[in-house]
């Protein structure tokens, strides 16, 4: 026999209420925040969240902040790169995305120049026509 209904899962205490697409997302982020997640003191997979942005190892018992949902976010990623950098160095890695960066930048920067240049040429031009035109 074929299944007639979907599983609901995490979701089931909602019954009908509140919507198909709406029981779906909260089911996402239950799902996100019961996790087990790996430490970062011992690298087991024992991380739980206690409260709203506090996460505990049952193992070794290492608290730390991190997101709501989980407990390793974008921006902490980019401030645990960023630490590491100034206590290790850069990696070969991190040299070749600054080096990226900054040539980015640097391309911008030649552009606004030549934008400027271009438009005080134009101006000067213009004078320059305006005056013989007077004369």
């Amino acid at each position: 026999m074929s299944k007639r209904t979907q599983k609901t899962g995490k979701t089931a205490r909602y019954g009908p209420r509140y919507g198909v697409s709406v029981r779906h997302r909260a089911g996402k982020a239950l799902d996100r925040v019961k996790r087990k997640y790996t430490c970062p003191s011992c690298q087991y997979q024992k991380v739980t969240r206690k409260a709203s942005g506090i996460w505990s190892c049952k193992k070794c018992g290492h608290t730390f902040a991190g997101g709501v949902w989980e407990p390793y976010t974008r921006a902490s990623e980019a401030n645990h790169r960023i630490l590491r950098r100034g206590i290790e160095g850069a990696t070969a890695t991190d040299m070749a995305v600054i080096a990226q960066t900054r040539a980015l930048e640097y391309e911008r920067t030649l552009t606004e120049r030549d934008d400027d240049s271009e438009s005080a040429v134009e101006e000067v031009s213009v004078e320059a026509t305006v005056d013989d035109e007077e004369e």
